[in-house]
């Protein structure tokens, strides 16, 4: 697996297959678990990034000492909803721009969830946005279980905006 750096901050990787230990994305090693910080991690597509984003972000940080953002690539975009709005690489360096977002990971995965990286980041808070009431809503609920990363759920609050209303606005 190659990390690329696009900003500081900022990866594009391939997340896919089994972890080894010579994964190179194993926040253990640099400030998780091993050294007693709180590792918190989001994901979405964020395709357009918009303010109930950075409201959930923000809510997130409070978990946790560092915020991690895996963003969704735009091939998982496109597989997903057919296209994507804006580049994977914009939407990356939006969020990176927040001031609560220590590091955004893109991921290329071929599956339909965020388990891959929950398996190589291995944070300690899955948090998951207003959208995401309980574990029956998330597909990573099984992987979080096993590697006892804690789940949190409607991080920011209820749904202010939605990626989905502004492109249909937009659109009309």
């Amino acid at each position: 697996m190659q990390k690329h750096r696009l900003l500081p901050g900022v990866y594009f990787e391939f997340i896919h297959g089994e972890p080894d230990e010579n994964d190179i994305i194993r926040y253990e090693d640099d400030y998780g678990r091993e050294t007693a910080k709180r590792v918190v991690m989001v994901s979405g597509g964020f395709d357009p990034v918009h303010v109930g984003h950075l409201q959930m972000f923000e809510e997130a940080k409070k978990l946790g000492d560092k915020l991690v953002v895996v963003l969704n690539s735009d091939k998982w975009l496109i597989r997903k909803k057919g296209k994507n709005f804006m580049n994977q690489e914009e939407r990356a360096g939006i969020v990176r721009g927040f001031s609560c977002v220590d590091d955004v990971f893109i991921l290329e995965s071929d599956r339909n969830d965020v388990g891959e990286a929950i398996e190589r980041i291995r944070p300690n808070v899955f948090a998951n946005g207003g959208d995401r009431k309980a574990e029956a809503d998330i597909p990573e609920a099984k992987i979080c279980k096993e590697l006892g990363v804690e789940m949190v759920f409607n991080v920011g609050g209820g749904k202010v905006q939605s990626s989905s209303w502004l492109l249909k606005r937009h659109s009309e």
